[in-house]
């Protein structure tokens, strides 16, 4: 689970840097934290389908950060946490729909080979990235519907963005478990 936590670093480091309504300095942070986790797992050999989230997230805030320069005054801005949300949606749809779930690439090195080139095994990723992509689109448009009203309604923003991390990590955990226990069972 910590491997989740360092790839999704960038986005956690955003958030809280750009709460204060600097989505510059977010921006270039998110970048930065990116780029050094990218440049360290490439270099401690991982392959770069064990980095989808870190890849995503080096775009999108090499985007924001052009943004924030370009246009300062863009009405996006206020729409930020919506934003890492919708984007973090598309990057888990649109790896499902290369069949390269996102989770792919981190769970293949947490079982054996043999196990790994599974069609089961595939789709118990496939299914945990879609339960993420669901988490972050719900995420998304709750957080797009607060920001409207309220725009200053911390609390609430923080709630949504706990919850659609945390719900989709214990599902990350239970879920192949519960799989293989089913597995066994069926076996049995």
């Amino acid at each position: 689970m910590t491997r989740y936590l360092i790839s999704f670093l960038p986005w956690i480091a955003y958030a809280f840097v750009a709460t204060s309504d600097d989505w510059r300095k977010g921006a270039l942070v998110g970048l930065g934290i990116a780029t050094v986790v990218i440049w360290r797992d490439r270099k401690s050999g991982k392959n770069w389908d064990e980095m989808v989230i870190e890849t995503s997230a080096f775009v999108f805030f090499a985007g924001i950060a052009w943004l924030s320069y370009a246009q300062p005054d863009s009405d996006l801005v206020r729409y930020g946490p919506a934003l890492v949300d919708a984007w973090l949606a598309l990057t888990a749809w649109g790896s499902l729909l290369i069949r390269r779930p996102f989770t792919l690439g981190i769970a293949r090195k947490l079982v054996p080979e043999k196990v790994a080139r599974t069609e089961a095994f595939y789709r118990t990723n496939a299914v945990i990235t879609q339960v993420w992509g669901l988490a972050f689109a719900a995420a998304a448009v709750v957080l797009a519907f607060i920001i409207h009203a309220d725009a200053h309604a911390t609390t609430p923003m923080i709630v949504v963005k706990v919850a659609s991390f945390v719900i989709p990590v214990l599902f990350t955990i239970r879920y192949p478990k519960a799989v293989a226990e089913r597995r066994a069972h069926q076996t049995a």
